[in-house]
């Protein structure tokens, strides 16, 4: 792998993976972050499933007109919502190799505002 920023944050990501892992009673609620959305989901590894997504590209979001963390707060009660609705109470996070700062620390705070808990 070359030195650069994506091949270090890989590294990390697979790191991280070798210990989260979401099974049927705690999934895992992974986030992708690009530079302009970001995209959380819950998957259900066992069985190699989403359970629920949602990302900023959603209408009820785009239409809000905010900044990007404040997107991705929203995001992160969207999806809070969803798993709600199917029962999902408790979650394991994976930042998937991006610091827990900014639009990613968004997502976390409007999961667990929404009801979420991890």
């Amino acid at each position: 792998m070359s030195n650069n920023k994506s091949s270090a944050r890989q590294k990390i990501r697979y790191r991280l993976r070798k210990k989260i892992s979401g099974v049927a009673t705690k999934p895992r609620l992974s986030v992708f972050r690009s530079n302009t959305e970001i995209y959380a989901q819950i998957i259900n590894d066992v069985d190699g499933v989403t359970i629920a997504a949602a990302s900023s590209k959603e209408k009820d979001i785009v239409a809000q007109k905010v900044n990007k963390t404040e997107k991705s707060k929203l995001v992160g009660g969207a999806l809070a919502k969803k798993a709600a609705a199917l029962g999902v109470t408790s979650v394991v996070f994976d930042r998937s190799g991006y610091i827990y700062h900014g639009r990613v620390k968004a997502v976390a705070e409007g999961a667990r505002e929404g009801g979420l808990q991890f």
